[in-house]
């Protein structure tokens, strides 16, 4: 029997939206963020992720690449940026970038991850050559790469349009999106915290446009800093639009996600998000360091609720560099059934005491899953499992 019960009164309408199967509202998410009724709140959550799911929980073999750190924004929040010439900063070669690809894949990975600041003197070519170098080396090897963020840059330095830039990058190698640049679509937040990054109109239409040529993309969603619920739950709902736009391209139902995608069996011109990833903001080395960041409760509360009001996009990721370790193996009876993967190096964030090399071996991933009470399961890029384990452990 489904365990939809919920100590807080204001939570009952809301778990019979869920058993129905309906889309919360505005108003429902913000009952969520002001409810006590944490484990209320994860019942819900978990109901709905193992609706989806069963005791799945997927990790992949992946190695992240940071080109480069160098970047003509400021943003208050971050703490990777340089500027060219600064203490600290670089930006690697092609050769490097492809020889560390060609490396991760020796090690097992399926998927390299590559993202950098927005280096003002790298021409288009250098991520073009970039993504075929890989191709032509690692031609199994799945590239997911490049923010919207990114994207709007090279269409500057360019001069193409984005479906113009899109498109040359798909042809290039370009398999999938990650969802970083989301951050908080609020102008009041924008102006605040990042004011010279593009506004929510232009990820959107990022976004839009790769789903359309058939990239699949992921959505994030920066969270405990400067904004507020109310704004956290229209940033969700925004994400909620955009999905089922892309869902109704491919011919798919609007209100329901894909389990994993599968183009046999659907529209493969287009695409859709794969995943949505709630990062918590660690205040750590940035302009905003004087902000303690979100509690656990936030954390946890977030993940759930975004597994909640997403009820159209299948995988809800707590990425264990940004959640700690320890509450992301929580985070998967709160709705989330993704731990992100190996990883290897993550330059664009770290904790105090952390360097860029955070890493966890696949042994470490599947002992926290079974830890977790759920069954680890390794996926490719896509969702697609690659193999059969064993059951959690009882």
């Amino acid at each position: 029997m489904a365990d939809l019960r919920v100590s807080d009164p204001n939570l009952k309408p809301i778990a019979e939206k869920i058993a129905a199967g309906e889309w919360l509202s505005h108003a429902d998410g913000l009952a969520l963020y002001a409810s006590r009724d944490i484990h209320g709140i994860g019942r819900l959550a978990n109901f709905v992720r193992e609706s989806l799911h069963g005791d799945k929980t997927f990790y992949n073999r992946n190695r992240h690449i940071n080109y480069t750190n160098v970047c003509a924004l400021s943003c208050k929040f971050c703490s990777f940026y340089r500027k060219r010439g600064e203490e600290g900063a670089y930006e690697m070669p092609l050769e490097q970038v492809i020889e560390t690809a060609v490396r991760a894949q020796q090690n097992g990975a399926t998927e390299v991850h590559i993202v950098g600041g927005l280096h003002p003197w790298l021409k288009f070519d250098y991520y073009l050559d970039m993504l075929r170098g890989i191709r032509s080396a690692c031609p199994t090897l799945h590239v997911k790469a490049f923010t919207a963020i990114e994207i709007v840059h090279f269409t500057r330095i360019a001069r193409m349009s984005i479906r113009e830039v899109l498109e040359n990058l798909r042809d290039a190698g370009l398999g999938s999106m990650p969802g970083g640049g989301a951050e908080i679509f609020d102008d009041r937040v924008h102006d605040e915290v990042f004011k010279g990054k593009v506004r929510a109109n232009k990820w959107f239409e990022v976004h839009s446009t790769a789903h359309e040529i058939g990239v699949p993309s992921n959505a994030t969603m920066l969270y405990g800093h400067v904004e507020t619920p109310s704004e956290r739950i229209t940033h969700l709902i925004k994400l909620r639009e955009l999905q089922a736009e892309s869902l109704l391209r491919m011919g798919l139902d609007a209100d329901r996600p894909m389990t994993h995608y599968e183009p046999q069996t659907t529209n493969h011109k287009h695409a859709c998000f794969n995943c949505m990833i709630p990062l918590s903001f660690i205040p750590e080395d940035s302009e905003l360091g004087h902000l303690p960041g979100p509690t656990g409760l936030i954390d946890l509360k977030t993940l759930a609720i975004a597994r909640l009001m997403l009820n159209n996009i299948s995988h809800i990721k707590a990425f264990w560099i940004m959640q700690g370790i320890g509450l992301s193996q929580l985070a998967q009876s709160f709705g989330c059934d993704d731990l992100d993967g190996t990883v290897v190096w993550y330059d664009i964030t770290k904790r105090a005491g952390q360097g860029t090399h955070q890493e966890l071996s696949i042994n470490d991933l599947e002992r926290l899953i079974r830890e977790s009470g759920h069954t680890p399961t390794e996926r490719d890029t896509l969702y697609r499992p690659l193999t059969q384990l064993q059951p959690a452990l009882s």
